[in-house]
C-alpha cells in the first residue's frame, strides 16, 4: 500500500460517500413528511418506517463487509458491491414521490434501503484500504467533507426543488448517486494487496475476539458509537417534524435545517481529522460530546418561539432561525466526533480485516439508528406529540456515551500502514 497520504485520491473516493449522503439527506427529509401528510401516519408509525432501513442494514451490511473482504475479482473486492448497489438505488430512489399508495410506496423504499446497505459499507471500506493509519483521520475527515457537501446539497437545494415539486429533490438525488459510483469506479483502483492471506475470522469472531481481551477499549469503543448515534439519529429522524410541529417553521425551512448543520459538519470536516491526528482521536472525540450535548440541551430549554425566530436570510442557506444558530456549532461538534471513530475502529484490526471491523462499526451504529427514532416516536407518543421530549433524551445518551470513550486505551493512529 502506498505510504505518502494521496489528497486527489480521497477526494474522488469521497463521491461514493457523497451519492450515500445525497440519498439519505432527501429520504430523512421528506420521507416523514409524507409519511405524516400524504399517508396518514402516528409519529410511533413515522418513528417505526424511518428505522426500516436501519433494521435491513443490520443484516446487510456487516456480513457484505466481511465479505468484500474475502471477495477477489479482476475490478477488485469492494467495486462490484458499489456498481451493482448504486444503479438499483439510484432507480428506486426516483421512484419514491411518485408512489402513491402505501404498499407501493414502501416497496420503492424497500427496495431503496436493501440497495443502499448493500454498497455503504464496501465503499467505506475503501478508504484505510488505500490509506495508512497514521492517514486515516485525514482522510476520513476528506471522505466526510464529501458527505457533507452531499448533505447540504440534498439538503438546500432539496428543499428548493421540493417547494417547486416534491419529485425534483429525489430525481436529483438519483441522478447525483450514479454519477458519484462513476466517478469512484473510473479514477479509483483498489490495491492489488490485500494483507495476509489466510483465513481471517469473520464478523462475529472478531466480535468474541474483544469481548474476550483483557482490554475491553474495542468494546467501549462500539458501545460508545452505539449511544451517540442513538442521540443524533433519533432527532435526524425527527427533525422536520420537531421543526414545524413543535417550533412552527414552514417545510421548506425545516427541511434546510439538517443543511445548516451540515455546512459547518462540512467547514470542519478536515479540522477535526488534524485534530484528531495531533490532539488524539479519544480527546477530540470526547470533546465533540461534550459540546454537542450542550447545544442540544439548549434546544430543549429555549422556548419554542425563541428557536423559531428569524435572525437572517442568507444566500443558499435560506431563512436563518434561532434554532439554527445552536445547529450550526452542533455541526462542528458531530464532525469532531464522526469523522474519528472509524479510524479507531479499523485501527483495532490489520488491513486484512477493515471491512470485517467496518462491518462491526455499522453492526453498532445500525442498530443504535434502529432503537433511536423507534424510542422518540414512542416518547414523543406517550407525552401528548411533545416533539421537544427528544432533545432532551439526546444530551443523555450523548453522556453515557463520554463516560464510555475514558475508559478506551487503543485505537489511535500507528506509524505502521
Amino acid at each position: 500500500m502506498e505510504k505518502k497520504f494521496n489528497y486527489g485520491k480521497i477526494f474522488l473516493l469521497g463521491f461514493g460517500f457523497f451519492g450515500v449522503s445525497v440519498i439519505w439527506t432527501v429520504y430523512n427529509a421528506f420521507v416523514p413528511l409524507f409519511l405524516a401528510n400524504k399517508f396518514n401516519l402516528s409519529p410511533i408509525l413515522i418513528g417505526f418506517f424511518m428505522t426500516l432501513d436501519n433494521i435491513a442494514a443490520i443484516f446487510i451490511q456487516p456480513p457484505v463487509g466481511a465479505w468484500s473482504d474475502r471477495l477477489r475479482t479482476p475490478i477488485g473486492r469492494r467495486m462490484p458491491f458499489i456498481l451493482i448497489g448504486a444503479p438499483i438505488g439510484a432507480l428506486v430512489f426516483g421512484l419514491i414521490p411518485l408512489a402513491s399508495v402505501l404498499p407501493l410506496f414502501v416497496a420503492c423504499t424497500s427496495t431503496l434501503l436493501l440497495s443502499m446497505a448493500f454498497w455503504r459499507t464496501p465503499v467505506v471500506a475503501l478508504m484505510p484500504d488505500i490509506t495508512p493509519s497514521q492517514f486515516r483521520s485525514q482522510a476520513n475527515g476528506i471522505i466526510n467533507l464529501m458527505g457533507g457537501v452531499g448533505t447540504i446539497i440534498a439538503s438546500l437545494v432539496g428543499s428548493t426543488l421540493y417547494e417547486m415539486n416534491v419529485n425534483f429533490p429525489f430525481w436529483m438525488g438519483s441522478a447525483l448517486t450514479i454519477l458519484a459510483a462513476l466517478l469512484v469506479f473510473f479514477f479509483i483502483k483498489e490495491p492489488k494487496e490485500y494483507g495476509e492471506s489466510e483465513k481471517q475470522p469473520d464478523m462475529f469472531a472478531s466480535l468474541r475476539e474483544l469481548m474476550n481481551d483483557s482490554d475491553k477499549s474495542g468494546l467501549r469503543i462500539l458501545f460508545a458509537i452505539f449511544f451517540w448515534f442513538l442521540a443524533y439519529t433519533g432527532i435526524e429522524a425527527f427533525l422536520t417534524l420537531y421543526a414545524t410541529k413543535y417550533v412552527g417553521m414552514t417545510d421548506g425551512d425545516a427541511g434546510r435545517l439538517t443543511g445548516h448543520l451540515g455546512l459547518f459538519f462540512v467547514l470542519f470536516a478536515l479540522p477535526a481529522g488534524l485534530l484528531g491526528s495531533r490532539l488524539g482521536r479519544r480527546i477530540t472525540i470526547s470533546s465533540g460530546i461534550i459540546i454537542m450535548a450542550a447545544l442540544i440541551f439548549g434546544l430543549f430549554i429555549l422556548p419554542a418561539a425563541t428557536l423559531g425566530t428569524p435572525v437572517a436570510k442568507l444566500p443558499l442557506l435560506g431563512n436563518v432561525h434561532v434554532i439554527s444558530l445552536l445547529l450550526m456549532p452542533a455541526g462542528i461538534a458531530w464532525a469532531m466526533i464522526n469523522i474519528n471513530s472509524l479510524p479507531m475502529v479499523v485501527d483495532l484490526t490489520n488491513l486484512a480485516r477493515v471491512g470485517t471491523f467496518t462491518g462491526l462499526y455499522y453492526l453498532f451504529s445500525t442498530f443504535s439508528a434502529i432503537v433511536g427514532p423507534n424510542l422518540n416516536g414512542l416518547l414523543v407518543s406517550i407525552t401528548g406529540n411533545s416533539y421537544n421530549t427528544i432533545m432532551l433524551t439526546s444530551p443523555l445518551f450523548l453522556l453515557i456515551a463520554l463516560w464510555l470513550m475514558l475508559g478506551v486505551k487503543r485505537g489511535e493512529a500507528s506509524q505502521a500502514s
